[in-house]
């Protein structure tokens, strides 16, 4: 894939010889993906907390791709038998963009492309590593995505918005603020944009973004049977665990 970028090498989200490269490889699986059937449905961002930069010496967060084949129906029953690593669950805002988005434009612009929210559940496959190049390559670990109902919300404005999260029978700590752990929508957006604008592509109308774990991430056991995130006024999605 011929990567090219609307800004400068300097400027460009991919400068990091370890994300061009990392990217290029997320790229071909990608693409060797859509040759085979699969339909992109959008991109996710993670290790976007300051611990998280720190730790992977990266000055913003990580995106990767989402495609409709790893988009389980909510309610979804899952074994964690069949996960490689360590399963682990990420209760996240999914955001859709309601117009394209080139790259090099600023909030303002990221802003004004968002249409709607939703609650969203990701489940990633974890094998620990400190190395981006690597998280990069494989996809920031994305196993599937659970989506539950979007409302309008244009701007994506958040003050309102209140996540719960139950764990089984338990409830599960999470910040007043829902965009605490993960940074702004409109921050996120415009990352994104840049990035896959780095890659020859483009932010398009329709895509989907999940943007982060709400809570801290959640390291499944067998003993795990549900989870539920609801976003309240929005509505809520839950995954079943086997």
């Amino acid at each position: 894939m011929t990567m090219t970028s609307t800004t400068s090498p300097a400027t460009s989200p991919l400068a990091d010889p370890r994300l061009a490269r990392g990217m290029a490889a997320q790229m071909t699986l990608r693409d060797r993906a859509i040759a085979e059937g699969a339909r992109p449905i959008g991109w996710k961002v993670g290790f976007s907390t300051p611990a998280a930069l720190a730790k992977l010496g990266t000055k913003a967060p990580l995106v990767g791709f989402m495609l409709d084949r790893k988009v389980l129906a909510a309610g979804a029953t899952v074994a964690l038998s069949r996960f490689s690593g360590a399963p682990v669950a990420e209760p996240e805002i999914v955001v859709e963009i309601g117009t394209d988005l080139p790259g090099g434009g600023d909030e303002a612009a990221a802003r004004a492309a968002i249409v709607a929210l939703g609650p969203a559940i990701e489940l990633v496959d974890v094998t620990p590593s400190d190395d981006p190049e690597a998280i990069l390559a494989g996809d920031i670990y994305h196993r599937h995505v659970v989506l539950g109902p979007r409302a309008s919300r244009p701007g994506g404005v958040t003050a309102d918005l209140v996540s719960r999260v139950l764990r089984n029978a338990t409830t599960v700590a999470t910040p007043a603020d829902v965009t605490a752990n993960t940074g702004g929508l409109a921050m996120l957006v415009r990352h994104v944009a840049d990035t896959v604008a780095a890659l020859g592509l483009t932010l398009r109308a329709g895509d989907l973004i999940i943007a982060g774990s709400i809570t801290a991430p959640l390291a499944l056991t067998a003993e795990d049977r549900m989870l539920v995130h609801a976003l309240d006024p929005i509505g809520e999605v839950s995954v079943r665990f086997a």
